[in-house]
């Protein structure tokens, strides 16, 4: 965890959000209670809290991307929804912000990753 309190897990539960996002609510369906909300989402970092487990925020990852799922198997690329603050948006281009979304953290959580077991890169380099 890095002083600010990001974490792995952190961010696997934000992509969690994430998913639900930018899939369930832009185009209207329904998602189960959501961990962070406007007033405590401390400005878009990941937090952990004491009753989340790997497991837990796991499952709720695992739960967001089923949703998500659904919603792009429904829907056409064109399908118009709309963003948390109103406008507009095709399905393309949540698909599209998503996948932005999640290759940024991704590299995140390379540096985290680095941070535990102090390896650069994906590979063994004394192999």
């Amino acid at each position: 965890m890095t002083p600010s309190g990001l974490s792995l897990l952190g961010l696997v539960k934000h992509l969690g959000e994430t998913e639900y996002h930018w899939f369930c609510q832009t185009f209207g369906r329904e998602t189960e209670p959501l961990p962070m909300d406007a007033d405590d989402y401390h400005d878009d970092d990941p937090w952990i809290t004491d009753d989340d487990t790997t497991d837990s925020v796991l499952g709720f990852y695992a739960r967001a991307r089923a949703a998500a799922d659904e919603v792009i198997a429904d829907l056409s690329l064109d399908a118009i929804g709309s963003t948390w603050s109103g406008k507009p948006i095709a399905l393309r281009a949540s698909l599209i912000e998503l996948i932005e979304e999640t290759a940024r953290h991704a590299g995140h959580a390379d540096i985290l990753r680095e941070l535990l077991d102090t390896t650069v890169g994906d590979h063994n380099r004394d192999a």
